[in-house]
Parts: C-alpha cells; structure tokens; sequence
C-alpha cells in the first residue's frame, strides 16, 4: 500500500494523499497559474522540491540556515486585542503595549501602528489621537513603526460616503454614471491618505503600510498608486509598503489606468512595476486560495504566480502569507504545517525577500 501523507484542503480540512496525488496536484496549480498569468512554469527540481517540502515528516518546517527573511506585519495589534473574526486572540491589551510585544517578544522585524476600524477614512475624525499614539510608541521602540491602514474605497459610497454606489448604478444600466462615481471616490481617497500621512509623518511614522489595495477594483489602485506617488514626492525617504489584496485586479471601472497601463485585469506579475513606478519600496503581492483545492495544488499554483512577481519587481517582494493567501488555507487560524511549508516554499522556490 502507498504511503500518504497528511496535508490540507483549502478550507483546512485535514486530507491524507500519496506523493503521486500531491504531485499531480502541484503540477495543475501550477498549471493554472501558467494559463492564467501567461507565466513560465516551475522547473522539474522545483516541482521536486514542493514536493520534498510538503512531505516532509516534521509537523513545522523551516527555511534553511542563511535563508531567512524579514517579516513585515499588518493589521496591527488587532491580531492581539481584536476578535477572533478578525484574526485577533481577545487580549485586552493597549496598541503601545502591542507593539512592544510584537518587538520584544515576538521578535518582529518592524511593525505598524493601525486603527481599530483600519481604513483611512475613519481615521481624519481621530487623527490627533492616531498621532498621539505614534509619538508614544516610537518613544518606547526601536524597530521601524509605520501607519497602516486600508484604502477601503469601499466606504467612499453610499450609505457610508457621500458618492452613489456604482454596484447600484450598474444594476440601472447606468455605466458612464458608475465610472464617475468611482472616479470622484479615488480623488477623495487619495487626498485623504494623503492627508492622515502627512501627520503621521510628523509625529514620527518612518513610513506608511497600504494594506488590501485594490479591495474595492480598479478605483481603489488606482487612488493608492496616486497617493504613494504624492507621498513619495513630499517626504523623499519615506518607507511606503503596497500589499495588495487580491491576485486579480478586479476591473470595475474598466477604463483606469496609470502610467499608461490600463489596471483591470492586472496579475502579480504586472502590478509589480507599476507599485514600484509610483515610488513604494516594498511590494506585496497576493495569490488566492481556493478552498476546494488542496494545499498542494494551492501552492504550486502560488508559488508560480510569486516567482513570476519577484522576477518582474524592481523591488522588493514580502508576499501576502495568512488566511486565505500565499497557499495558506482559507481558516480563522491557519495551521502550523501549512503556514510553515507554504513559507518556506516561498523563500526557498519564488525567491520572496521577506513576509
């Protein structure tokens, strides 16, 4: 009888396959990022690899020594205080005392300061607090502290925001109506980031973390790309982090483009140069799991679609790796021995230069 060996399912669920089913299913993830992105395939020896780290018989793994990468950290101390809906663990903890932990005991590489509600919006009626708090935290901490937040263009519509809902508008047939509405939205988004950064800047933020950009389509890129560009040309030595928050940039408006380059149904690979083009220093490139797939079908197609964006990036890559993302299973707290292998084939296969 073949071996099999535990791994997961997209969604988690604990499934047992022998080493011919986890390679077939490495090779048609992969496939369908190959399809998809127009994107070389692995190589035999990187499939071989995938394959001997998915296998391999410790619970976590671990990159090899000399190979590990920095961590870079959103949500903020949400992952401590907040709800276990949002990833958090329910800790009553104050944000100055989750960012020392996150330094002093976690040992992370650099962290960021985010609201409760964490989307820029509703950070303008409290940014004096947001400040306050940055100026504090840096007096007590040594690791780079940034401000981060997500675009979340989203809430620039009605009944939150003051702009009539495209989705509505669409289902009127109203197209040209929805395009503008997505344009005014931009305009005010990018003017609002702006705006908080310039603050947070002077209370002491050694950059800003732009976490999901793209959450709401096209519109939301492209008011973040604007935003970075502004940023960068104000506060030359500001360190800006572009995380997206899907593979697919999702085409809403469908005609938005920067630099030229229409964003809609842009892949990693291709939002790459333009993130960098407007003048961030780090990118964050995201692959979706799919949750009826199993994890080694998920990461053969993710670690495709990421060798392809660390190649195209001019700068460097920390991959979006958690819940959902990066190969990892789409669960509240995603296991040890996904999250570790599914790392470790990021560094040692894409060539990621951190998480």
């Amino acid at each position: 009888m073949a071996t099999e060996h535990m791994l997961r399912m997209g969604d988690g669920k604990r499934v047992f396959l022998t080493k011919e089913q986890i390679l077939a299913d490495l090779k048609e993830g992969m496939a369908d990022a190959v399809d998809l992105g127009s994107i070389p395939e692995l190589s035999g020896n990187e499939l071989d690899k995938l394959l001997e780290i998915i296998t391999m018989p410790a619970r976590m793994v671990g990159v090899e020594p000399g190979k590990e990468v920095p961590v870079t950290h959103d949500i903020s101390t949400i992952r401590l205080d907040g709800d276990q809906g949002n990833s958090g663990v329910g800790i009553p903890s104050s944000r100055l005392v989750g960012c020392m932990m996150h330094e002093r005991a976690f040992g992370a590489d650099s962290m960021e300061l985010g609201h409760i509600d964490y989307s820029y919006k509703p950070v303008k009626p409290v940014v004096a607090q947001e400040m306050q708090a940055m100026e504090v935290c840096q007096q007590n901490m040594i690791i780079p502290l940034l401000y981060g937040a997500m675009p979340n263009m989203g809430l620039y519509y009605t009944p939150d925001g003051p702009f009539e809902n495209p989705g509505d508008l669409m289902k009127a047939f109203k197209i040209t109506e929805a395009q503008e509405s997505m344009e005014h939205a931009a305009k005010h988004l990018t003017r609002d980031i702006v705006w908080i950064m310039q603050r947070m800047m002077s209370a002491g933020a050694d950059g800003v973390n732009f976490d999901t950009i793209g959450a709401a389509g096209d519109g939301d890129l492209y008011a973040s790309l604007h935003a970075i560009e502004s940023l960068r040309k104000q506060y030359p030595d500001i360190y800006i982090e572009a995380g997206m928050a899907g593979e697919l940039v999702l085409g809403l408006h469908g005609e938005m483009a920067y630099d030229g380059v229409t964003l809609a149904g842009l892949w990693p690979h291709q939002q790459a140069p333009l993130v960098a083009k407007a003048g961030a220093n780090l990118f964050g490139p995201v692959v979706n799991t799919n949750t009826s797939k199993s994890f080694a079908w998920n990461l053969g197609r993710a670690v495709t679609f990421i060798k392809a964006a660390v190649k195209a990036s001019p700068i460097p890559c920390h991959v979006n790796m958690g819940m959902g993302v990066g190969g990892i299973p789409m669960l509240e707290t995603p296991t040890i021995d996904a999250v570790s292998r599914a790392s470790k084939a990021m560094v040692e296969i894409a060539g990621v230069d951190g998480i």
